[in-house]
């Protein structure tokens, strides 16, 4: 079973990024990571095709390169049809 999380960072280069997903892929050969930084919250997408995604090292690999990082709440809209 495939889980991803999303996590919102404060990475803002392109050179960064690739040098943390390049880590991620090294230290979990079984995710796949990318990053949105033309979105406002520039996402890190994380993959995983064996299971759980392990958040708190993740976030730990942003630390390690001076970053911050928080997971993104799943947010599912609410529709209400009156009547």
């Amino acid at each position: 079973m495939e889980m991803i999380e999303v996590f919102r960072t404060n990475v803002n280069d392109r050179a960064q990024a690739n040098m943390i997903i390049d880590r991620i892929h090294k230290q979990y050969s079984f995710y796949k990571a990318n990053f949105d930084l033309q979105d406002c919250d520039r996402i890190l997408r994380v993959k995983s095709s064996t299971g759980q995604v392990h958040s708190p090292s993740l976030i730990g690999i942003l630390n390690d390169f001076g970053f911050q990082g928080e997971i993104l709440p799943d947010i599912v809209p609410f529709y209400y049809k009156a009547g």
